[in-house]
């Protein structure tokens, strides 16, 4: 892990134990018991098993000035677009959101951007090690241009090193790593990680504060609603842009400690101050009981202002500086 001590007081609550992670004051992630007791009762609301109305983009190679050019890709999977830096948030191109290629989740939507148009990446950053988040084969043929820095959460390197993905930096909560012409901050978040049965908190989850130009651009990876939202606003100021996650959460009572409700995206985004926010984790993978679309649909109805885009896989937008 790096220790630069580029960010200041106030530190972030302690998350780890000397062997497991956990969320600080705030509620645990339920076990695997209470998981599967969701899974016998979950009656899921019927989505088409694909959808057909991504228009793909092509996104420049690079933008220049003040320009802050943001592609939703799918999913969680965000293209960011600065002078001097493209970064690419938890992507997936892969068919399924699962270690296996028969089962797990399938996609409903094709990415926004063919994975011959994706440009130079400088850097990817990685909120967890669930398979919707870190997905290996989209890692494995990123690593293979070699253009890219992969920033991973503490823990999280030593998968990277087996699987030969690399530069692979770990950071924890509070620690910083500057790169050219960007730094990025790892910040907290509420939720879990595991691939398998016995790695659950093993890892680290967080998000990240971009900063760039003199302006900060904030991806939440995935979160529950919680106390962090004000401790990161307190350390960086309002974020230029927030990338926040709206979807699977139903239902709240299993779902609540590790994901938003649209809703609680909107408080979100009014806690942070955040003069433009765009959602993500929607759209492309139903991982829980809402219906594929009922996150955009409800946020929409929710939100007070437009300044909380909600982005078809594929569309951008154009933030200004």
């Amino acid at each position: 892990m790096i220790h630069t001590g580029a960010t200041s007081e106030p530190r972030f609550p302690k998350h780890y134990d000397g062997k497991l992670f956990y969320n600080p004051d705030a509620r645990q992630a339920p076990g695997l018991l209470v998981a599967l007791r969701w899974k016998l009762a979950s009656r899921p609301e019927p989505s088409p098993s694909f959808i057909s109305d991504v228009g793909q983009s092509i996104p420049p190679p690079r933008v220049e000035g003040s320009a802050l050019r943001t592609t939703l890709v799918n999913h969680s999977t965000v293209l960011l677009q600065q002078r001097g830096s493209n970064i690419l948030t938890d992507p997936i191109w892969s068919e399924r959101a699962s270690p296996l290629a028969w089962i797990g989740p399938r996609r409903r939507r094709k990415p926004g951007v063919a994975w011959e148009h994706l440009p130079r990446i400088d850097a990817v950053l990685i909120s967890h090690n669930h398979y919707d988040h870190l997905d290996l084969p989209t890692l494995r043929r990123l690593a293979a241009r070699g253009d890219s820095t992969f920033i991973v959460p503490a823990g999280a390197g030593r998968l990277f090193r087996s699987e030969n993905i690399k530069p692979a930096r770990e950071l924890d909560w509070g620690e910083s790593l500057p790169l050219p012409g960007f730094t990025i901050h790892c910040v907290p978040a509420l939720h879990f990680s595991s691939r398998g049965i016995f790695d659950r908190n093993m890892t680290l989850w967080c998000g990240y504060m971009i900063e760039c130009q003199d302006r900060f651009v904030y991806f939440a990876g995935d979160t529950a609603f919680g106390r962090h939202f004000g401790q990161i606003r307190e350390q960086f100021g309002s974020p230029r842009l927030a990338l926040l996650p709206i979807g699977a959460y139903e239902p709240r009572w299993f779902m609540s400690p590790v994901h938003m409700a649209p809703e609680e995206a909107v408080r979100a985004h009014e806690i942070l101050a955040t003069k433009t926010s765009i959602a993500i984790h929607h759209g492309t993978f139903q991982l829980s009981d809402e219906s594929i679309d009922a996150p955009k649909k409800q946020l929409i109805a929710c939100r007070q202002h437009e300044s909380f885009l909600v982005l078809n896989n594929g569309q951008f937008a154009d933030i200004p500086g």
